[in-house]
């Protein structure tokens, strides 16, 4: 210790001395920290909450390895989503074409603020509750919403892997039990099913044996008990893969994560050698450029961004917070980024392969079935046997004989062909039918594989890996409702997880009632795209406009020890925001315009009809929404009148072996050097590092350390691992 310092002073004088935090950022020699806390604002219980702060950095969990890490963002953001959403909305979209909107707002908002909430969890060590009250106190009520908007998702996205359990126990026979429609027995007659005859036994299995739907969400007819079971056997994985957090979770994500690429490369390898598989392909890449220009399809591209990378939701926030503060998260972001892309194509040429086979069949089908009409037409003299070229021949017909006297028929009978009740039977337009989500996986994909051989394997596969890809998201989901509310009200973790589980499971028998098919329709579509939109929006601007972008570029530099590209200054300071408040305005208007609804099945008819929701559900999708965003404005009020505390009249630090540390709330950096020194900033020495700020765009401010031996900062003190240190 130097012979000049106010501490050797002390020791050999019996005057008094008086020492300022900036004496004490100038030793040399740390003091131990439980016998030395400095409470400036006279705080009561200041030594104490520094201590419980200290020891909660020292006793965070952190990632085994790093390839764990990078699972488990990939497991969370990689889910349902990349296999039966996005293939559809590139069926819908105008294929190939929709993958520029995709990609440009992937670019300009995805990665950008995948970036962003990476490094705040990384860098403040929160959840995001801690995360957005440290940033921002005012707007500390985002991290309360995004765990609300988790808890919607999570109560239906089990429901989801509830469904994904039933077909996977169902594929353990041969034929798979939606193979065929079901035949009963009336005297000696067998009779087929009316309902399945009239749809098919893929679309009858799925609405009547595993949903046992009712013709409306005004019908509830009753718990589904297999679904019932399905759903508790659902959270019991889930709970038994979170309930030690990060340890238990992060050892499920090896499997978890890694599977489903092994069976999709094996999907696609099948796919490929399968009869019309590059139909399918060539459907999928064939761009229609009207599409690009359509509003509509850049707004589902977005949203479909947002959820692809699990924006808003907290989970990336949580996965990153357990992070070392050395960790280069701007290499995850990209990487987990590409990888998320990379998987949704994957799965779209997988699903398309499979699409073009099932088309081929569905056409052949047809051809057949058209045939056989009119070959009683010719019976019955209703047409002449003069229309039929001569080379047809319906013992071997094909659909290009087909389509050929199918055009010869329709010229000649012109004026009658509406009668005959001919179709086409083109193969593009089976292929443009768009089926999505739950339609996707349990229907249109199921059908395909019961023509597949060896259909129990590909059907136990398949469904296999769609029970550990929502495995993986649920995983995250859960990740940002816990690890926030842990974080901030210390609760006991296992406890906390396991009755988090129990509640979410007796809330989900909502959704296995005969009419809960609806409602995850409703808590899908409409409860948690805009909350989430109006949560993404308010963290860019938290960070870019209230926190500073400046200060928050500087800060990222000296985190990783590199400057980040310019690219993300423009991003989260001008385009990030105004693209996301188009966005906004687009799903409003979008709500007003087109009433909420739902596709219903109607067992009468053996079809689905689009139905509104009526009042009722509008209330309660109402209230959803308000309720996911209401915690914002709240917390906002509350603290703008001082009716809750932000902790900004609290300066405490406290001092450990070779580092110190240091809380600060919601002080003006400025403001904070006057009321610590009583000095103008320019005089106040300063406990960061030597380096040149980041300004802007325009500077170049790479991270200049002292040779200080002590440390990266250049005293006898490092930061601790905490966010009042550390941001």
């Amino acid at each position: 210790m130097p012979k000049n310092s106010k501490v050797t002073q002390r020791e050999h004088s019996n005057e008094h001395v008086t020492e300022s935090v900036a004496d004490l950022l100038a030793l040399e020699e740390p003091v131990d920290y439980k016998q030395s806390v400095l409470n400036v604002a006279g705080e009561a219980g200041g030594k104490q909450k520094a201590a419980e702060e200290e020891l909660d950095a020292e006793d965070r969990p952190a990632w085994n390895s790093k390839l764990q890490y990078i699972l488990a963002q990939i497991g969370f953001s990689v889910g349902l989503g990349n296999i039966w959403r996005f293939p559809y909305l590139c069926q819908k979209n105008g294929g190939g074409a929709y993958l520029v909107p995709y990609l440009v707002l992937l670019i300009i908002i995805g990665i950008p603020l995948f970036f962003l909430e990476l490094a705040v969890g990384q860098r403040i060590r929160r959840g995001s509750i801690g995360v957005w009250h440290y940033v921002c106190p005012r707007l500390g009520g985002i991290g309360f919403s995004s765990c609300i908007v988790c808890l919607f998702v999570g109560l239906y996205y089990n429901v989801i892997i509830g469904w994904s359990i039933f077909y996977f126990f169902k594929s353990f026979q041969y034929p798979l039990p939606w193979s065929e429609c079901p035949v009963s027995r009336n005297g000696t007659m067998a009779v087929v099913e009316a309902e399945c005859e009239k749809s098919s036994a893929t679309t009858y299995f799925w609405y009547r044996e595993a949903l046992d739907i009712s013709n409306s969400i005004s019908e509830s007819g009753g718990l589904n008990w297999k679904m019932t079971l399905c759903l508790l056997v659902a959270w019991s994985i889930v709970g038994m893969a979170v309930v030690k957090g990060i340890q238990s979770s992060g050892k499920v994500m090896y499997f978890s994560s890694l599977f489903p690429y092994v069976v999709l490369a094996c999907f696609l390898v099948r796919g490929l050698l399968l009869r019309g598989a590059i139909d399918g392909i060539l459907h999928m890449f064939t761009p229609k450029l009207d599409k690009m220009l359509d509003p509509q399809v850049w707004r589902e591209a977005a949203t479909q961004v947002f959820f692809a990378l699990g924006l808003g939701f907290g989970g990336v926030i949580a996965f990153s917070s357990y992070n070392k503060q050395d960790n280069n998260c701007h290499f995850d972001a990209a990487l987990v980024s590409f990888i998320n892309f990379f998987t949704s194509v994957l799965a779209t040429l997988v699903v398309f392969a499979v699409l073009g086979f099932k088309a081929n069949i569905m056409n052949e089908k047809c051809v057949v079935e058209n045939a056989e009409k009119i070959l009683g037409y010719l019976n019955n003299d209703v047409l002449s046997r003069a229309l039929i070229p001569p080379h047809v021949n319906f013992s071997h017909l094909t659909t290009k004989d087909y389509a050929e006297m199918y055009k010869v028929i329709k010229t000649v009978k012109e004026d009658h062909f509406s009668a005959l009740g001919l179709d086409p039977c083109l193969l593009e337009d089976e292929l443009d039918k768009s089926v999505q989500g739950t339609g996707l996986a349990f229907i249109a994909f199921t059908e395909a594989m019961t023509h597949f051989p060896a259909s129990p394997f590909w059907s136990v596969m398949f469904f296999l890996m769609l029970i550990n890809l929502g495995l993986g998201s649920m995983i995250g989901t859960m990740a940002g409702i816990t690890t926030p509310i842990i974080d901030t009200f210390k609760v006991p973790k296992e406890m906390f997880t396991v009755g988090c589980c129990v509640f979410a499971f007796f809330v989900g028998l909502l959704f296995v009632q005969r009419s809960g098919n609806y409602f995850v329709t409703m808590f899908d579509d409409y409860s948690a795209t805009l909350p989430l939109t109006v949560i993404v929006i308010l963290e860019n601007v938290a960070v870019a406009w209230i926190y500073g972008t400046k200060k928050f570029m500087q800060e990222l530099t000296e985190m990783l020890g590199f400057q980040p590209y310019r690219f993300y200054f423009y991003m989260w300071k001008f385009v990030s925001p105004l693209c996301m408040a188009v966005l906004t305005t687009a799903s409003i208007i979008q709500l007003g315009v087109t009433p909420p609804g739902y596709s219903a099945w109607i067992r009468e008819e053996a079809a689905e009809r689009y139905l509104y929701f009526p009042n009722w559900a509008m209330a309660i999708l109402i209230t959803l929404i308000v309720v996911a965003v209401l915690p914002i404005p709240v917390v906002f009020v509350l603290r703008h009148f001082h009716l809750l505390s932000d902790g900004s009249n609290t300066l405490s630090v406290s001092y450990k072996k070779g580092r110190m540390m240091k809380d600060i709330s919601n002080l003006e950096e400025n403001d904070e050097t006057r009321f610590i020194l009583s000095k103008v900033p320019s005089e106040a020495p300063s406990p960061m590092p030597t380096h040149r700020s980041y300004l802007g765009p325009g500077s170049t401010s790479p991270l200049e350390t002292s040779g200080n031996p002590n440390g990266r900062y250049g005293s006898g003190y490092l930061l601790a691992g905490t966010p009042e240190s550390e941001l």
